[in-house]
C-alpha cells in the first residue's frame, strides 16, 4: 500500500524537494503551503497541492478532511513549515515573537492533534518534524527562532513517548546549513534594525550572511534532507533524530564538548 503523506511548507526549499522526492518514490503526496500558486509545478509529479496557512484553523481542518475523504488515511505528517525571526531580542516585539512560536510550534502541534486520532485508529503513522541544529545550538541574533526550535525538540520528545503505544513513531530531522530561501531571509532581516543599539552585531551578521548565502551560496542541497526523510518514513525502526546537511554534526559536537564561554567566544568571533 502506498504511503499517504502530508507535507507542510512545500512551496520551496526542503518542503518542495521532499514532495518531489517522495512522489518519485511512489508515495501519494499532498503538498501544503500558504501560497498555493507556488505549488502548481508539483502537479506534474502527481502531487496534490493544498492551500494552507499553517496558523489558520480552518485551513488545517480543510486539508486534513480533504485527504481523509480522498484517501481514507494519513500515514505520514511531515511538519516542515516554519521560518526564522532574526534580530536583537531587545528590539523584536513580543507580538512578532509570539507569531514565531505560533508558526514553528503551536500551529504544528495543532495540526498534529488533528491527525493523531486517525493514526491511533489505524495503529500506525509517522510524525516527522523539521527541527534544526538551531534546536541544539544558538547563533547570534537568532534568539526567538532558536527558542522555538528548542521547544520543538522537547515537544517531539514528549510526543514520542505518549504515542509509542499506538504504533506511531515521532522523528526529528535536524538540518544544518541548507540552500534555501530561509537562509537568505537572515540577511534580509538583519537589515531591519538600522537604529538598534546592537547595530554593530547586526552589521557583522549582515556581512557574514551576505558572504555565505548570497555570494558563496553555502549549504547543502535540500536533497540531503529528502533522503533522510525517506529513511525516517520507510525504516521499520527509524532513529529518533537525524542530523543532515553542512555543519550539522560539527555544530552539535561542539555544543556537547565545549564549555559555554568558549562556544560564546567562537560564535561572537564568527
Amino acid at each position: 500500500m502506498e504511503k499517504v503523506v502530508l507535507i507542510t511548507g512545500a512551496s520551496s526549499g526542503i518542503g518542495m524537494n521532499a514532495a518531489i522526492y517522495l512522489a518519485q518514490k511512489g508515495m501519494k503526496v499532498y503538498a501544503a503551503a500558504r501560497r498555493i500558486e507556488r505549488l502548481e509545478s508539483l502537479k506534474q509529479y502527481g502531487i496534490i497541492p493544498i492551500q494552507m496557512d499553517i496558523t489558520k484553523e480552518e485551513d488545517r481542518l480543510n486539508a486534513v478532511n480533504l485527504i481523509l475523504r480522498t484517501e481514507g488515511r494519513i500515514d505520514v505528517l511531515f511538519n516542515n513549515a516554519g521560518f526564522g525571526l532574526f534580530g536583537p531580542l531587545e528590539d523584536i516585539s513580543i507580538e512578532d515573537a509570539k507569531y514565531q512560536f505560533d508558526v514553528n510550534l503551536f500551529s504544528l502541534a495543532r495540526l498534529t492533534q488533528m491527525v493523531l486520532p486517525y493514526m491511533r485508529n489505524q495503529k500506525s503513522g509517522r510524525i516527522i518534524n523539521t527541527s534544526s541544529i538551531g534546536g541544539k545550538i544558538t547563533s547570534l541574533l537568532g534568539g526567538w527562532y532558536h527558542a522555538s526550535k528548542f521547544a520543538l525538540e522537547a515537544y517531539s520528545d514528549c510526543l514520542r513517548l505518549e504515542v509509542k503505544q499506538y504504533g506511531i513513531k515521532v522523528v526529528l530531522i535536524e538540518p544544518g546549513l541548507i540552500k534555501s530561501e530561509f537562509a537568505q531571509k537572515t540577511y534580509q532581516d538583519a537589515k531591519k534594525f538600522e537604529n538598534s543599539p546592537y547595530s554593530n552585531l547586526l552589521e557583522r551578521v549582515k556581512k557574514q550572511a551576505e558572504n555565505d548565502y548570497i555570494k558563496r551560496h553555502v549549504g547543502s542541497d535540500p536533497i540531503v534532507v529528502s533522503k533522510v526523510l525517506f529513511k525516517a518514513i520507510t525504516r521499520k525502526k527509524p532513529k529518533t533524530r537525524y542530523l543532515c546537511g553542512k555543519l550539522s554534526k560539527t555544530a552539535v559536537f561542539a555544543r556537547w564538548i565545549l564549555p559555554d564561554k568558549v562556544l560564546d567566544w567562537i560564535l561572537l568571533k564568527r
